[in-house]
């Protein structure tokens, strides 16, 4: 036995801290979320047009919806919609290809694995570090809005009741609130200065942004639009029911929280467990590879893993 596979953890790691590198480089502090200047103002700030503007959104939105249909590139593809990645498709295309490269390139001098083996893990990798990193991008940036829409939509509520119409309430949202929310409602306010119906924008909005909680909103706008009502008193229920899903959501998180760890736990144990043999005792599976039962043990072994952590995570997914 060598050290091959805890090799291969750490060529893995390092390809995705090089990946996020090269994101930083490139965008710096505007690929950041924490910013309190939301991404659309601070390109109106620079002299851009606000036309201009709304193209260069829109085209960073939509540029990787289109192609949610390729095979084998389309989760990468949705990761990168839902975490509005300025690259383009092609540009990740060739991210991934530079990853494998590094993998294949790092598995040539600290391994000893045969080219077919090198060449395989390397594309592997290449795709799972990509695949890794824009899921953690995306999870984040959906987290983010989450947490931000009710503060948007009450926002909005003490607008409405001041007087202002709703495209002024999206506006000031737009205008007040920080990304990726901030963002995002600064677009449906130039499409609806440029003539596209309110309602419509709200839609499409609810298509990029997988959260559940801005259809609600995008239905209720319709709904008020085509039957009447106090526009003001249905968000702020909605505002209600919004915050308090999210508040019981934080709730069963900290309930379940010493589930979730135990779970995590116990699956990555007994990866840890092999490392330490590996780097204790090199050779403690000698007296046994060469056994015919020997592979097919471990190949039971990871199915058991597999299933393991399948469970443990339908165990503590809580949906609210």
């Amino acid at each position: 036995m060598t050290f091959e596979p805890l090799i291969f953890v750490i060529i893995f790691i390092g390809v995705l801290l090089v990946v996020k590198g090269l994101y930083l480089l490139a965008f710096g502090k505007s690929a950041t979320l924490d910013s309190k200047v939301n991404r659309r103002l601070a390109l109106l700030e620079k002299g851009a047009d606000a036309e201009e503007v709304l193209t260069q959104l829109r085209k960073e939105h939509e540029q990787h919806l289109g192609l949610s249909s390729v095979p084998i590139m389309s989760p990468l593809f949705e990761k990168a919609a839902h975490a509005n990645l300025p690259w383009s498709p092609t540009v990740l295309t060739l991210i991934m290809i530079l990853c494998s490269a590094i993998a294949f390139v790092a598995m040539t001098m600290f391994t000893s694995a045969a080219l077919e083996v090198r060449i395989v893990i390397s594309l592997v990798m290449g795709y799972g570090v990509l695949f890794t990193w824009l899921r953690g991008l995306a999870k984040k940036r959906v987290a983010l809005f989450e947490e931000q829409l009710p503060d948007a939509v009450e926002l909005m509520v003490r607008s409405l009741r001041v007087g202002h119409p709703f495209s002024s309430a999206i506006a000031i949202v737009a205008s007040e609130m920080p990304d990726p929310i901030g963002s995002e409602f600064g677009i449906i306010a130039d499409e609806t200065t440029f003539g596209m119906d309110v309602t419509d924008s709200l839609e499409a909005m609810a298509e990029r942004v997988p959260v559940q909680d801005l259809r609600f909103l995008a239905v209720a706008v319709m709904i008020q639009a085509q039957s009447g009502g106090n526009l003001a008193e249905i968000l702020e229920g909605l505002s209600s029911v919004v915050r308090g899903r999210f508040k019981l959501f934080r709730k069963i998180n900290a309930i379940t929280a010493e589930a979730r760890w135990s779970g995590m736990f116990l699956s990555i144990f007994p990866l840890l467990a092999l490392a330490v043999v590996q780097v204790i005792r090199p050779n403690y599976y000698d007296g046994v590879v060469d056994h015919p039962m020997f592979v097919p043990a471990v190949i039971a072994v990871a199915i058991m893993l597999v299933i393991n952590v399948i469970f443990m995570r339908i165990m503590v997914n809580i949906k609210v």
